[in-house]
């Protein structure tokens, strides 16, 4: 494995303990270049997981914190008349920065949500009529509470798609829970860590993931398992393009943080939940299964080419 990325995953499983799997996920959603949903019950790490990657990967981080008051503005930024100009000066939002954590963006309106549907896609929002472009790299990390908890808004599908992965990190196990008892504060140890990447280095990594090879059998793994969520009756609807290539992203990605310059069915497998499970819906009698029930039927149904 590259050093660089050992680095990071090392640094980052010193703050976020027992959690490996979750980290690397993480990791291999940035070097797709992708956007990150961690959903689970609060108290579990979210936040801090968030933070210990801005810190680690070098990168300049704002948090909004998503209420139901939040408004577009608040998160854009807003256009203030200067009277010394007699001109109108615009004041940047928390938006314009290389990474944004939206903490638990399912608390705020649809309305606000909106407002990173521009930047999530094309990195650039539109304010007033006049489009700025968002700085580079530019990451979205937000964290979610379960929807049936009191005070939440579910995110449209339109929301959800922008994020390559959603991802939980659950309880720590017995071990892990008690190094993390005995063990100092998260956020004393959060302030002592140190970035392990320069903003070239990480660009770097994000090139050379993208350029992994992906053999066209490889490929015509992928294409049946998106074939089959599109015609099976299991499935609502079938994975979009864009989740296609955001399988393919991720795969590359996790072939690379496991050391390979080729991408392996199994990296496939590996990336597939976090991909696929935010996006697929059970249909008729399937409805209420879960999004990991529904993605390890889709593994076990589509052989291995």
């Amino acid at each position: 494995m590259n050093l660089l990325i050992q680095r990071v995953i090392e640094q980052a499983g010193s703050i976020i303990l027992g959690k490996e799997h979750q980290i690397r996920l993480a990791l291999a959603c940035l070097l797709a270049r992708g956007h990150l949903l961690i959903e689970d019950l609060p108290g579990v790490g979210k936040t801090t997981l968030a933070h210990v990657l801005a810190k680690t990967l070098g990168l300049d981080f704002h948090r909004i914190q998503f209420t139901s008051d939040l408004l577009p503005a608040d998160i854009l930024g807003v256009s203030v008349y200067d009277r010394d100009s007699a001109t109108f000066l615009f004041h940047p939002g928390p938006v314009f920065a290389q990474l944004i954590l939206a903490d638990e963006i399912n608390r705020a309106t649809p309305k606000a949500q909106s407002a990173l549907l521009e930047a999530m896609e094309e990195h650039q929002v539109t304010v007033e009529g006049e489009t700025r472009p968002l700085p580079e790299p530019f990451f979205v990390i937000a964290t979610q509470n379960p929807t049936y908890q009191i005070g939440t808004f579910p995110l449209p599908e339109s929301q959800l798609d922008r994020f390559l992965m959603r991802i939980e990190l659950g309880y720590p196990d017995t071990r892990a829970e008690r190094a993390l008892l005995r063990g100092k504060e998260r956020r004393e140890l959060l302030a002592d860590l140190q970035a392990c990447l320069r903003p070239e280095e990480l660009d770097a990594l994000q090139t050379t993931a993208g350029e992994v090879f992906a053999s066209d059998a490889l490929l015509d793994y992928i294409q049946a398992l998106l074939a089959y969520t599109r015609h099976s009756p299991r499935y609502l609807t079938g994975l979009s393009p864009r989740a296609a290539l955001a399988v393919l992203h991720a795969s590359r990605a996790w072939a690379l943080i496991a050391g390979r310059d080729a991408v392996l069915p199994e990296d496939v497998q590996a990336i597939l939940p976090a991909v696929a499970g935010h996006r697929l819906h059970g249909s008729g009698e399937f409805s209420g299964e879960s999004s990991a029930a529904l993605v390890e039927h889709l593994l076990s149904a589509v052989p291995i080419p």
